[in-house]
């Protein structure tokens, strides 16, 4: 069980929706490098370190989400018999997070509060798009309600998954061409 700040901080994502995901990228996150975005408590991050992902990035501003990101890395690295010398977690806003730097992630982790999806989404793929050119293949993992509809420019939607208005859904994205 993940540590989760007390309070309204975090809506970490349901078991169900994560097992979801993580079925549908099985055969890419063995060897993958991850970017997670407003991490929250890191659950899809450390889901994919838990599914054999090498290593990756958690991106959350807020202090006590960060501390349980922090906490959590530890328990599921030991948990796994493996250092966390290969996660790092960054404590800054994801929107201004300077995406460049470092390995480029073969998956992208996206998890926003809900009311700010359709400000800050545009601003992330044009960022996004440019950090992932290297790696044609990469797939970005957007959760959103499901009555907001993703369709940034450059953008392919593979796959969306959940449905109803006011429920959890999560949109897998690549670049177009």
């Amino acid at each position: 069980m993940l540590a989760v700040p007390k309070g309204e901080v975090t809506r970490p994502a349901t078991d169900g929706m994560r097992q979801s995901v993580f079925s549908s990228l099985a055969a890419v996150v063995p060897g993958a490098r991850f970017l997670d975005l407003f991490a929250g408590s890191g659950a899809y991050g450390l889901e994919a370190l838990s599914r054999g992902a090498v290593g990756g990035v958690f991106v959350e501003q807020n202090p006590r989400a960060v501390a349980c990101v922090r906490k959590n890395i530890e328990a599921v690295c030991k948990s796994l018999g493996r250092e966390p010398r290969d996660l790092g977690v960054v404590p800054m806003d994801a929107r201004s997070v300077p995406l460049g730097g470092g390995a480029v992630p073969d998956l992208v982790f996206i998890d926003p509060p809900y009311e700010i999806v359709a400000e800050v989404a545009p601003g992330l793929f044009a960022k996004l798009a440019e950090v992932l050119a290297p790696k044609p293949d990469a797939i970005v993992v957007f959760e959103l309600p499901g009555e907001l509809d993703l369709a940034p420019a450059g953008w392919t939607l593979l796959k969306r998954l959940g449905k109803g208005a006011r429920q959890p859904t999560v949109a897998f994205l690549r670049r177009t061409g």
